[in-house]
């Protein structure tokens, strides 16, 4: 089963987040810092224009994204933690 996002909106696989500190500490889950970083998985359509138009959206499946840290819509799938976001929610791609 997949995820296919509607005109912009993108799905994003977060990264998973530190278990531990530098000094080897063990962190339990609901102290743990939410992540802000994922990678792309699908993406829409693109934004429908007030002339009728689609826009295709500037981010592509497999970028490694940064994004609204509260954004998006949290799901789980087949096990699976994912975020849909809007394209405007996600501020950057990191490169190389």
């Amino acid at each position: 089963m997949a995820l296919r996002p509607l005109r912009d909106k993108v799905v994003v696989k977060p990264s998973e987040s530190e278990e531990k500190t530098a000094g080897g500490i063990f962190i339990p889950d609901s102290a743990k810092k939410k992540p802000q970083e994922g990678k792309v998985i699908s993406v829409g359509s693109g934004r429908l224009l007030d002339d009728g138009t689609i826009k295709a959206l500037t981010v592509q499946v497999g970028d490694t994204v940064i994004y609204a840290k509260y954004g998006g819509t949290e799901t789980k799938l087949e096990g699976t933690d994912y975020i849909i976001l809007d394209e405007d929610q996600i501020f950057a791609v990191i490169e190389g």
